[in-house]
């Protein structure tokens, strides 16, 4: 049996302002090398994954400086003002009957089995696609409207989930989805609230925790103690 056919999309045309760093974070180094290289080496690693579209501002003077931008696999198309326009660009370079792994720069921990669960979503009939997820765990506050620094109420956690990247979806139907939505103002926070918003069914693939997305200079000592045991268990399989 023939599988369709895997682009994954990552949209890095952001600055990564919350990092205090002079370079875009996708840039800062992690583990020796910089962290768009760790998660686009990934994702070209997974077996289904046959091409990496990478989204960049038309201001990037760093990507061309990287080894991953000479490889066959990987090709470069301008980003957009938002992360839906970015995608929405990736999206018009690829073939229509391919299915788009959208995945955030900054989380190149993800496990290649947790992307391999997601994948087994485009057997299914009951979605369209799916998204890497984790349960909420710790108690939820809603803070006051006019003072953000006080608590109004406690929220149910009860089926509330924290979405995370890769989120998977069928070209053609995402690229209707994110043109809908932005044409008509809805906030697209990521590629599963455009699917939600033209009434699709998006799966929750409960996934490990370890896939963080580095926001925070806090964020990159634990990315790379999370790369080292990965090294680590690669090393005592081979």
């Amino acid at each position: 049996m023939t599988l369709p056919s895997v682009t994954a999309i990552i949209p890095a045309a952001g600055v990564g302002s919350r990092m205090n760093a002079e370079h875009p974070k996708q840039y800062l180094s992690l583990a020796g090398k910089p962290i768009l290289s760790h998660t686009v080496e990934l994702l070209l690693s997974h077996p289904q994954i046959t091409k990496v579209i990478v989204a960049l501002s038309p201001e990037d003077r760093y990507f061309n400086q990287l080894d991953i931008a000479a490889h066959p696999d990987v090709t470069r198309v301008e980003g957009g003002k938002e992360r839906a326009d970015s995608v929405l660009n990736a999206l018009n370079s690829m073939k229509d009957n391919s299915w788009a792994l959208v995945h955030d720069a900054a989380r190149p921990c993800v496990p290649l089995d947790d992307i391999s669960s997601l994948l087994s979503v485009m057997s299914r009939d009951d979605v369209v696609g799916g998204i890497l997820a984790t349960p909420v765990r710790d108690t939820m506050k809603r803070a006051h409207t006019d003072n953000k620094a006080c608590v109004s109420h406690t929220e149910s956690r009860e089926n509330l989930w924290h979405a995370l990247t890769p989120q998977l979806f069928p070209n053609i139907l995402l690229q209707r989805a994110l043109s809908k939505a932005l044409s008509e103002g809805v906030a697209v926070t990521d590629e599963a609230s455009a699917i939600e918003y033209v009434g699709e069914n998006v799966a929750l693939i409960d996934a490990s925790p370890i896939n963080i997305k580095i926001t925070h200079p806090a964020d990159l000592p634990l990315a790379e103690f999370y790369l080292h045991q990965r090294m680590k268990a690669k090393d005592i399989c081979e």
